[in-house]
């Protein structure tokens, strides 16, 4: 009995999140004694797996599950799992992987257990600790089914290198009616994603227009970040609705939140609550980002990160 561990990928591509749940793979493995098996769909190298622990892979090469899509990604995951004999799977906390994995668990009768932080404290009973009430609690989770999904929270466990290698099989299970073809995708290609930055820049109405996003965009080159917005940005229309970060946009689980001209609304911070550390630069030194902020400044944002930005960027230069 393996453990399976579904990698996502992209135009071939592992992403960074990947290798995140293949080393969270590798601890819950070494803890049952058992070994590793990757389902990669539509990847074109595995032997990068091998070096976060997976000892196996199957590879599955099919051209109808080009798109992602729910019903066809969950259903190879489920033969994978019947074929490895798996009693515990591994997904990410994507988007696409909070899509699929409850249908993993309903064909597998699985208990599914989200926002995983940490490897199980016990595999009898097979319990692990996860973030609850929009990341302001943690508890202790038990799943008593005889087969388990875990959700592991991005950035939570890290990248753990194992230095060996994986073997690569042909895996073509069967697909299923999708009900649904999808005829294009457009993605930007030349930024980080929130989903896999390490580094998040955020700006609010504090920057008072558009046109002063070129300093968000110019930190964040310099830092190697994803850009973000608070939601009134994004319904004013000076930001994309895809960088609306917060409780009713997309989560952030960065290592490092820079929040610029943002004042904190309860909204946003449930939504970026579980980054590791937290940057809040802003005139209102009453502004209630302060209070859950690891370290704030309080001044102009026009003054401080042109300022910030140089500071960077000689700094870089002498590396």
């Amino acid at each position: 009995m393996s453990v399976l561990v579904y990698t996502e990928s992209e135009k071939g591509t592992f992403k960074k999140g990947a290798f995140e749940v293949a080393s969270y793979a590798k601890a819950v493995a070494t803890q049952l004694g058992t070994t590793v098996t990757a389902v990669a769909i539509n990847a074109n190298d595995a032997s990068e797996l091998g070096n976060y622990g997976v000892d196996k892979v199957l590879m599955v090469s099919n051209s109808q599950l080009e798109s992602f899509n729910a019903k066809g990604y969950a259903a190879v995951i489920k033969q994978a799992a019947e074929k490895e004999d798996a009693g515990v799977i591994i997904v990410s906390s994507s988007a696409n992987s909070k899509y699929l994995a409850p249908l993993v668990a309903v064909g597998l009768q699985a208990g599914y257990a989200t926002n995983v932080i940490e490897a199980p404290s016990s595999t009898s009973p097979f319990t692990v600790k996860r973030t609850a009430f929009t990341n302001k609690a943690f508890e202790m989770t038990q799943i008593n089914t005889d087969t388990k999904i875990i959700g592991v929270s991005n950035n939570a466990f890290g990248l753990v290198e194992s230095g060996s290698s994986a073997t690569a099989e042909d895996f073509s299970p069967s697909i299923p009616d999708l009900g649904m073809q999808i005829q294009s995708v457009d993605k930007v290609t030349d930024k980080v994603t929130i989903a896999d930055a390490d580094i998040v820049v955020s700006g609010g109405r504090g920057l008072k227009g558009p046109e002063n996003w070129g300093m968000i965009e110019e930190l964040a080159d310099v830092l190697g970040a994803a850009t973000a917005c608070s939601k009134p940005v994004s319904d004013l229309g000076w930001r994309p609705h895809s960088e609306h970060v917060g409780q009713t946009g997309k989560p952030v689980a960065s290592n490092l939140y820079i929040a610029i001209g943002i004042s904190g609304a309860i909204q946003h911070l449930a939504g970026i609550n579980a980054s590791k550390v937290k940057v809040v630069i802003n005139t209102d030194a009453e502004a209630p980002f302060f209070k859950a902020a690891d370290y704030g400044v309080i001044g102009d944002a026009f003054e401080v990160v042109p300022q910030l930005i140089e500071k960077l960027k000689a700094f870089k230069a002498q590396q």
